[in-house]
Order: structure tokens, then C-alpha cells, then sequence
């Protein structure tokens, strides 16, 4: 299902166009419009990052190159980034490429209170949203590798249209934009749980995908595998 199909599946199901709204903004300085697509784009999106925060999938994960630089305890981290899987650097002499320990900052800034106390990093923590503090500060160049969950791009930004979602589970998709349209609209009470119904139908098989048979085997036991559960 691309875009355009599930705009107009939604608008249907609702019976709805959403049309255009204004309305005065909370200082009174002057009126907001929310047009009828972006009241529809809103829908999916909040669709797709409730599925993107309730499931695990490859199509939700990324890996990128960085480098740490030497005397600098701090690594910048993708605008996109939500969450890591696993940071690694790799000795720039004998190339060999080591994981390092998640830990808080107090931990590192305990173990590593002078700045100046170099060495190959062996742990990070979250530092803030834009950056990791290593420990200890690294001691020359090394390359980085970062495995992390991001939200993939939205069905409503593609430029073709699609997405993952949309091709692969639109039933999901469709469902859940269904939700967040007909609670918008007050709807009965009854509708939204045969929508909620449906929607949970499709996230079961989801998950069965990407809790059951995508992770079957992992090497680091601090990576998370749910149960595969039914909703």
C-alpha cells in the first residue's frame, strides 16, 4: 500500500475529509491553519511510531562509521540516532575491532576523573541526546562503528510513496492510522475496538516477525529479545 492509497483508505473508512481547521494560537498572537492532509499525515505518523516503539525489526536498525579523536572524551552521535545496539572502535594499528561497555557517566567520570588519563576506550555512556562520553579518553584516531535504532523514514516523506511498513504489513499501517483518525473524529466506541482489533491482529504477526523469528540467536545477552507475545 502506497501513500496515496492509504490517504484515501483512511478518509474512506472515516468517512471523513478532515476538512481544513484555524483556530487562534494559545498566546492570542494570531490564528494556526491544519490543513486536511497534514491532519491525515499526522495520523500515520503517530501510527508508525507507535509500531517503530513496539517492535523490533532489521528495517529499524542502522550502522554507521565515526571516528574518536585523540584527547577528545566525547563522540557525536547520528540526528537520527534513538537508541544503541553496540559501539565499537578499531585499533588503528592492528586493526582489531573491540566493543565497548555501555555504563552511566558517573561510572566514567569515577573511573576516569582526569581528562588527560589516555588509553584505548573501553566503555561509553550517553552523555546527552547529540553525544556519548567515552572512557578512557582515547589516546590516538580510532575509527568507530555505531549499530542503532532509528525511526525509517515516513511513509508520508518518501518520494516514491512507499515504506517497509507500507509494503510489507499495510495491514498494521492502515490499522493503527485507523485508530488515531477515528479517536481524532470521537468515533463509537464499537468501531474503534473492531479497528483495535484488526490492528492487533496484524501486530502480533509483527512481532511473531521480528521478536520470534528475527532473533533467535544473539551474542550479547544485554540486547533485548522479548517473548513473542500476543495482543
Amino acid at each position: 500500500m502506497n501513500y496515496s492509497t492509504l490517504f484515501e483508505t483512511i478518509k474512506g473508512y472515516v468517512e471523513n475529509d478532515f476538512p481544513d481547521t484555524t483556530w487562534t494560537d494559545t498566546a492570542g498572537t494570531g490564528t494556526v491553519d491544519f490543513t486536511s492532509t497534514e491532519q491525515v499525515n499526522t495520523f500515520i505518523r503517530q501510527a508508525e511510531q507507535r509500531i517503530y516503539n513496539s517492535v523490533q525489526l532489521p528495517v529499524f536498525r542502522k550502522n554507521v562509521t565515526g571516528n574518536c579523536t585523540t584527547g577528545n572524551k566525547y563522540l557525536n552521535v547520528p540526528s537520527d540516532w534513538k537508541a544503541t545496539f553496540s559501539l565499537s572502535i578499531i585499533n588503528p594499528v592492528t586493526n582489531a575491532q573491540t566493543y565497548l561497555l555501555n555504563k552511566d557517566v558517573e561510572f566514567i567520570r569515577s573511573c576516569y576523573p582526569d581528562p588527560d588519563d589516555t588509553g584505548t576506550p573501553e566503555y561509553y555512556a550517553i552523555f546527552d541526546n547529540t553525544t556519548f562520553i567515552l572512557g578512557p579518553t582515547p589516546d590516538a584516531d580510532y575509527n568507530s562503528g555505531l549499530h542503532y535504532f532509528y525511526y525509517p523514514q515516513s511513509i508520508v516523506d518518501a518520494a516514491n510513496g512507499q515504506s517497509w511498513l507500507g509494503n510489507n504489513f499495510d495491514e498494521v499501517l492502515l490499522y493503527g492510522s485507523l485508530l488515531e483518525a477515528y479517536v481524532f473524529t470521537k468515533g463509537e466506541e464499537d468501531v474503534i475496538a473492531s479497528y483495535q482489533k484488526r490492528y492487533d491482529e496484524g501486530m502480533t504477526l509483527l512481532l511473531q516477525l521480528g521478536e520470534g523469528k528475527n532473533r533467535q540467536d544473539m551474542y550479547r545477552t544485554l540486547q533485548a529479545r522479548y517473548p513473542v507475545r500476543c495482543l
